[in-house]
């Protein structure tokens, strides 16, 4: 894996489509789950899509679902929810992600996969009060919410690059 600039990922997937359509990956990495979202074949839609289980002694597996998730949707890149604490800083949660991304490169399974960085402050919150008023058993819940952070992390990553990239164009 390596990483990229935000919008350099975004032009990367622009530049593959004219050769092959290519889709993104939202990743919301949490301490027992990690929340995934896939965006749409033109990349302006985000979907929920599943949640992996997170413990260090799957990280192979981990990275072996991800292959198979990168050939399945014909995956370009991954966009990796970054928390960041109300002072727009790094905290201990952004820290062990980077440890999470490290572990997952080291497999070796997902080389030529870029991935990059985008601010996930409140997507898990903003989906813990849409499923507040629901009656879900605790595990349930947990799993809607982190495949719903990812997709809120995705979408606000494409809604972010498809605006840069239409005021780029009308320039």
């Amino acid at each position: 894996m390596r990483y990229v600039k935000p919008l350099s990922l975004f032009q990367d997937v622009l530049m593959a489509h004219t050769k092959k359509k290519g889709r993104l990956l939202g990743l919301d990495v949490g301490d027992k789950y990690v929340g995934l979202a896939v965006s749409d074949s033109s990349n302006k839609v985000a979907s929920p899509l599943s949640v992996l289980l997170r413990k260090k002694t799957n990280i192979d597996l981990m990275a072996t679902d991800l292959q198979s998730l990168v050939s399945e949707f014909s995956l370009l890149g991954f966009v990796v929810g970054y928390p960041l604490d109300r002072f727009r800083s790094s905290n201990r949660d952004a820290v062990q992600m980077k440890v999470f991304i490290d572990e997952l490169s080291k497999t070796g399974k997902l080389e030529g996969v870029c991935y990059t960085y985008w601010e996930e402050t409140f997507t898990s919150k903003n989906v813990e009060l849409l499923l507040q008023p629901l009656t879900l058993h605790s595990v349930v819940s947990k799993t809607i919410m982190d495949k719903f952070a990812a997709m809120g992390i995705l979408q606000g990553y494409l809604d972010y690059a498809n605006k840069k990239q239409r005021s780029e164009s009308s320039e």
